[in-house]
């Protein structure tokens, strides 16, 4: 697991050793504050983010979860947190975006395959960052509406991803004019969850299973042309 620099004590505050190295002798000028038009420091917006999952890896609840421990792990100051995110809530939406990684990249050739390429990121094991953090934010997402919608707001671009898949395949004709999309959705992404999150069933073999699951759906709700 990546760990972000400790904080580094200096004249001024606490300070992220890198974002520090170009600061003049003797400046007590926050290295990150921007001139009009000046792009944020990507070094910035990395360890912030770093920081934070640093902190959900390590068992820290979203309730507990404060601008101020993220700030003094990422060895910023607040202000330099605030200039990107109004919140906590915000922040935690770019951190799970960044933690799930870029949209899959999708074969194009055949429904079937841009499925399985589409669901096999999902419910990552626990080998992995994801599979590490993820598993911490389940049990609070009941608990916590705040939550709930931060990890909405991540999730949206995947969900979209699998809607479009199947309504254009609807529209082709490859599946049933009365399949329901939000169903099949869950159809798709449930079982992949529950085993990967849950181990609901530990006799089941991991390898393979979106092609299974893939297959199981499209055979419900396919119409065979594809």
């Amino acid at each position: 697991m990546t760990t972000v620099t400790s904080v580094v004590r200096a004249a001024g505050g606490d300070v992220h050793p890198q974002l520090d190295q170009d600061r003049p002798a003797g400046s007590t000028t926050d290295p990150d504050r921007r001139t009009p038009g000046r792009p944020r420091s990507a070094r910035a917006d990395e360890a912030i983010t770093e920081a934070l999952l640093d902190l959900l890896a390590e068992g820290t609840t979203f309730e507990a979860l404060t601008i101020e421990a993220v700030a003094a792990r990422a060895g910023v100051g607040k202000a330099t947190i605030y200039r990107r995110w109004p919140n906590k809530e915000t922040m935690l939406v770019d951190a799970i975006a960044r933690l799930k990684g870029d949209l899959p990249t999708l074969p194009g050739t055949s429904l079937r395959d841009d499925l399985i390429a589409a669901l096999r990121p999902i419910g990552a094991t626990k080998t992995t960052r994801a599979g590490q953090i993820m598993p911490c934010l389940v049990p609070e997402l009941r608990r916590s509406p705040d939550l709930q919608s931060v990890y909405q707001k991540a999730m949206s671009p995947r969900r979209q991803m699998l809607r479009d898949l199947l309504t254009a395949a609807r529209d082709r004709g490859e599946l049933r004019a009365d399949v329901d999309i939000e169903v099949a959705l869950v159809l798709l992404v449930g079982p992949l969850l529950a085993q990967n999150l849950l181990l609901w069933n530990p006799d089941l073999p991991r390898d393979g299973l979106p092609e299974r699951i893939v297959d199981m759906v499209l055979a419900g709700i396919g119409t065979g042309t594809a």
